[in-house]
């Protein structure tokens, strides 16, 4: 991480709760951290401990309970065009062609361009995504891989700053994930984006990212902030290293002393 970078997001002693019919549970507990402009940084802990939440309230889809996030050193009240969202359900309209749906954004007021500039954009993700052959097609006709490519592609489309991407290839067969994840840093080497990645893997996470925040059991807290000590681009082979495998262990140590925690939550609510 470039300590140097402009701080662009900070999560300023964050923490949510959410109603139930047993009381408040506490997803968040005084989460701080920033993102700096240019980072790619992931997030990975246990399956429910808050993961999602973290990257709702950047999107601005959620509110804090308690303490700010900041973005720029204002607080994130809702949606913004500079924020760009893609989920593991794929998020494309199906009534709408790979065109059309890499075009709905720049339709709207917040990003709005003329039907030119909106056909030349299109045209240049739909080649950085290799979906050029497949313009006039319905998402129903593309494999899951495709739909995701378009899903990527359509939150470029409007020139996002923040790219924030929740399990985005989740859903994917191994060889159509390792793909996507050389084709996401392809696009990333043209475009400056900062990026917030949700993820499970712990490969994934040390493949894409320039830094790995490992959060805790519920209520989320920050377990460990890690520098990911390989350059970018990165080799092909890189997984094969032994500064890989000492760092996918150390990870995993890590994640796996959470989920041994949430475990014995879990025991405890049932007893």
């Amino acid at each position: 991480m470039n300590t140097a970078a402009q701080v662009r997001v900070r999560f300023d002693g964050v923490g949510v709760e959410f109603p139930t019919e047993q009381g408040p549970m506490r997803v968040l507990d005084h989460v701080t951290f920033d993102l700096h402009q240019g980072e790619f940084v992931s997030i990975i802990g246990p399956s429910g401990c808050g993961k999602s939440t973290l990257m709702n309230l950047l999107a601005g889809f959620l509110q804090p309970t308690q303490g700010r996030v900041l973005l720029d050193g204002r607080e994130v009240k809702g949606p913004g065009p500079d924020r760009g969202v893609i989920f593991q359900e794929y998020g494309v309209f199906p009534w709408l062609t790979v065109r059309q749906n890499i075009e709905f954004g720049m339709k709207l007021a917040a990003n709005k361009v003329p039907a030119a500039q909106r056909a030349q954009t299109a045209d240049k993700y739909m080649q950085l995504m290799g979906l050029s052959d497949f313009a006039g097609h319905f998402p129903k006709h593309l494999s899951g891989g495709m739909r995701q490519r378009l899903a990527i592609a359509r939150a470029y489309a409007v020139n996002p700053e923040f790219l924030l991407m929740d399990e985005p290839f989740g859903a994917l067969d191994a060889q159509t994930r390792s793909a996507m994840q050389d084709l996401l840093l392809q696009v990333l080497q043209t475009e400056n984006k900062t990026v917030m990645l949700i993820t499970h893997s712990v490969d994934e996470a040390i493949y894409l990212s320039g830094r790995i925040i490992v959060v805790s059991a519920r209520p989320a807290q920050i377990r460990a902030d890690i520098r990911v000590p390989f350059p970018y681009p990165r080799p092909p082979g890189i997984a094969d290293t032994p500064e890989f495998a000492q760092l996918r262990s150390h990870i995993r140590e890590l994640v796996m002393q959470e989920y041994a925690v949430q475990i014995q939550q879990g025991v405890r609510l049932a007893d």
